[in-house]
């Protein structure tokens, strides 16, 4: 409980206070963001912001973690940090991306099918360690079912242990990917996909001591108990990074003082991605993280509705937000009001995770 308090405020201060250092570097750097010409026209004065922000928020709460574990004497959990290696790894494909908008002073990037890949490898690796460092009880920090509040009953590894073990790391790759372009797409205005994201490891902090208090290694198998390893160390990572994005978000607020980039949308999508795997809530994810599905749907459907009809359009621009823009909403009406949807999809999703525990009693 102390390391997550440790954790928590200390990536807190560090965003909050070290920003500003930041920003002079990545300035000095000339780490400017480009603007998409097919953008709102408002977005222009924007040109130039310093990006790749993801990067304080990611630094802080890593060393936030193991700050908080060295000052408990506690060994960091195989589960904790694989979270930190989903989340730095699918942070470094988005700063290569971003390394490339910068040098180059266009929103192209890296390719899309290059940032793909790339989310795969380190989706792999996680699975595939995932699948290790059993606890006493067997239990791994990625299970071999799906899971939605906890494990359903189907195991993949009745299809063998070869083609189990192939199927569970193609569930994670799409979660992986998933979660990263959906965080990624919502990061279009000052502060929507921090605030977001800020809500879903609040989220994700609670459950994780939820089922570290009704974890079934300590509560002698009673009803309801998990079967989760490392829930608590969960709850402190989350912690760490939520501490991380409220710091950060002070100074990504509108006007922006700097973005978080692909760097830090990817790593977030990753660290979220992770922490639903771990923490067996897997199908839970699409109400936890409800904004971001929406937001991603919004640019599906465009894309759909535009070949089918040939032409037409839904939404005046997508993802959705712009659209709300492009009707006259100020920036910052959409972003509150984004948040407000955010926080309720994520009240219904720890809701029915806490209402699923009271079914079992």
């Amino acid at each position: 409980m102390i390391a997550l308090l440790i954790a928590g405020g200390f990536s807190l201060l560090y965003s909050l206070l070290l920003t500003p250092l930041f920003v002079r570097v990545f300035n000095r750097l000339r780490w400017g963001q480009p603007i998409r010409v097919d953008g709102p026209k408002e977005h222009e004065v924007k040109r130039g912001t310093p990006t790749m922000g993801g990067l304080i928020f990611l630094s802080g709460s890593v060393i936030a973690y193991f700050l908080g574990k060295f000052i408990m004497g506690e060994t960091p959990t195989p589960s904790a940090l694989l979270v930190i290696l989903m989340a730095v790894g699918a942070g470094l494909v988005g700063f290569i991306d971003d390394f490339m908008k910068a040098r180059m002073q266009n929103s192209a990037g890296l390719n899309g099918w290059a940032k793909i890949v790339g989310q795969i490898l380190v989706a792999v690796a996680f699975a595939l360690l995932g699948l290790q460092f059993a606890n006493q009880a067997g239990v791994t920090p990625v299970s071999t079912h799906v899971s939605i509040f906890r494990d359903l009953p189907f195991d993949f590894m009745t299809l063998g242990s070869v083609l189990g073990v192939i199927v569970i790391v193609v569930w994670i790759i799409l979660i992986v990917t998933s979660a990263t372009n959906s965080v990624n797409v919502t990061d279009g205005l000052d502060g929507l996909a921090a605030g977001a994201a800020l809500l879903a490891f609040g989220a994700y902090l609670g459950i994780g001591f939820w089922q570290s208090a009704q974890n079934c290694a300590t509560t002698a198998g009673k009803a309801g108990c998990y079967e989760v390893r490392d829930p608590m160390d969960l709850a402190v990572i989350a912690a760490a990074f939520l501490g991380g994005l409220a710091g950060f978000l002070w100074w990504n607020t509108n006007p922006a003082h700097v973005f978080m980039g692909d760097t830090g949308s990817m790593g977030i999508g990753g660290a979220i991605a992770a922490l639903a795997i771990l923490t067996r809530t897997e199908l839970l994810l699409v109400l936890i993280g409800g904004l971001f599905i929406i937001e991603t749907g919004s640019v599906i459907v465009q894309r759909l509705y535009f070949k089918v009809t040939k032409g037409k359009r839904i939404f005046l621009m997508s993802p959705i937000h712009h659209h709300f823009e492009l009707k006259g909403w100020a920036e910052v009406t959409v972003v509150v009001r984004f948040w407000i949807i955010a926080g309720l999809f994520v009240v219904a999703g720890v809701g029915a995770f806490y209402g699923e525990w009271l079914l079992q009693q």
